[in-house]
């Protein structure tokens, strides 16, 4: 069941939209910084969603709730990667999963838009929802202090592994913080597994943008 009561927020106007045939480019300001994303029109994954923007106004403006600084942050479905370079920008050890044929685009927005930040050097690596989580992510080897996911849940077939995912990551200690854009009777389904598993809070509402960003953590037994 669902805890708390939460914000009603806006997403705020902070782009100025570029176009080009092939590529648009997004200028966006988070946290005092400039940032360029490159958007594909081939992929899901390639276009910024508005549960990114959500995510990204959150954790600028509730640094003191969720300090990201030196924190290790996993970001699944990553897709643009502008969620990515704010939790960066906040200070994050960043690692940027998605699927193969995103990851080009995704390093190349992430790179550009991090390199001159004298922190920690981000890294983009492949995640297929379920697939090999032992193997590329050894749990030995990875402990995450957050787990950030935007949009993941839409009209698609691996909502199940992608449930999977999240419980595989979600260690004691961890935070998910996850934002949606609610559409369809799946995504209420999905949330009603999430919050099955997870003890599940609702910290803000968008209602413009239909989006909910939810916050979950793993029961003590």
């Amino acid at each position: 069941s669902l805890t708390g009561s939460p914000v009603t927020l806006k997403i705020l106007q902070n782009w100025v939209p570029r176009v080009s045939h092939y590529f648009d480019k997004e200028h966006y300001t988070y946290v005092g910084h400039q940032i360029v994303i490159q958007e594909s029109i081939e992929h899901f994954g390639a276009v910024v969603w508005p549960g990114a923007l959500a995510l990204s106004q959150y954790l600028e403006s509730n640094q003191e709730q969720f300090n990201l600084k030196d924190k290790k942050v996993l970001e699944i479905g990553a897709g643009t990667g502008l969620l990515s370079i704010v939790a960066c920008i906040l200070g994050a050890h960043v690692t940027a999963t998605d699927l193969p044929e995103v990851l080009e685009n995704l390093s190349y927005n992430i790179s550009r838009n991090t390199q001159n930040l004298n922190k920690h050097k981000p890294e983009v690596k492949k995640l297929v929802w379920g697939e090999d989580l032992n193997e590329d992510f050894p749990v030995s080897t990875y402990h995450y202090d957050f787990i950030l996911a935007t949009d993941v849940v839409y009209h698609h077939g691996a909502l199940d592994p992608l449930l999977a995912t999240m419980v595989y990551f979600c260690k004691p200690g961890t935070v998910l913080l996850w934002a949606n854009k609610f559409r369809f009777s799946t995504d209420y389904e999905f949330l009603e597994k999430v919050c099955n598993i997870f003890n599940t809070t609702i910290l803000a509402e968008f209602p413009e943008s239909n989006v909910k960003l939810l916050k979950a953590t793993v029961r003590k037994n």
